[in-house]
């Protein structure tokens, strides 16, 4: 089986063990939409990787640009997890 058909399963116990409420993999497609906005990926790229067949819902539903003081933060974040 592929990993990524794993992954709610993987999600999904890790989340019990660790007391954090129930989520689902679609629950993170906002956040992703809006992380790779701040990274600069190109919309197109998103529209992909959030496997959308529309444009329009990945930037319009999926997508909210973020404050430069947010993408700031992410970026030291993000330096920080390297």
């Amino acid at each position: 089986m592929s990993p990524l058909l794993e992954l709610p399963a993987v999600l999904d116990r890790a989340g019990a063990k660790a007391g954090v409420r129930y989520i689902t993999v679609y629950d993170g497609r906002p956040s992703g939409g809006s992380l790779l906005a701040d990274l600069d990926v190109h919309p197109r790229v998103a529209m992909r990787i959030l496997r959308h067949a529309n444009f329009t819902v990945t930037m319009e539903v999926y997508t909210e640009v973020s404050s430069e003081q947010t993408r700031a933060a992410l970026k030291k974040l993000g330096d920080s997890l390297q």
